[in-house]
């Protein structure tokens, strides 16, 4: 190869990378942007299931949900709310669960359940200092489920 050719190719690589760092940076930053980046990514999401379910169990309005359940079981489920919500905030995650409707029927349900558990959840983001515009977004994420799981 020739000195020329060698020159083309390295302008065409140079030219090449310009279009692609860019693309990549703007996808950097649309990634940085999503709500499960700006909640603190995997780590953070499963803090907050981990105390949003301690709470759960902990509150005696939910202990018949929770007191037939293996340890196993608890650890499917905390798995699961947490494949959820980093799938549900633009995360990596994939929900391999059951849709929310088959796996809250029959559980009977209740309005009042329904709004102490967001409750819950609301207090759970505020220990980890989660911000207002991510806690909104949280909420309304998951208050767009409370007809698949309130049974009426």
């Amino acid at each position: 190869m020739s000195n020329r050719q060698y020159a083309v190719m390295f302008a065409l690589l140079l030219g090449s990378t310009a279009i692609v760092a860019p693309s990549y940076a703007a996808e950097q930053t649309m990634q940085e942007q999503s709500l499960y980046h700006r909640l603190g990514g995997y780590d953070a999401i499963a803090a907050v299931t981990d105390e949003f379910i301690g709470r759960l169990t902990s509150d005696p309005q939910f202990a018949r949900f929770f007191t037939s359940l293996s340890t196993d079981s608890k650890l499917r489920l905390r798995q699961l709310v947490v494949d959820q919500l980093c799938a549900a905030t633009g995360g990596p995650c994939i929900f391999s669960g059951r849709t929310m409707k088959q796996a809250h029927k029959g559980l009977g349900i209740t309005k009042a359940e329904w709004d102490r558990s967001a409750e819950h959840l609301a207090a759970s983001l505020d220990k980890f200092h989660v911000g207002t515009r991510e806690k909104k977004e949280v909420l309304a994420a998951v208050t767009t489920l409370e007809p698949e799981i309130v049974e009426k």
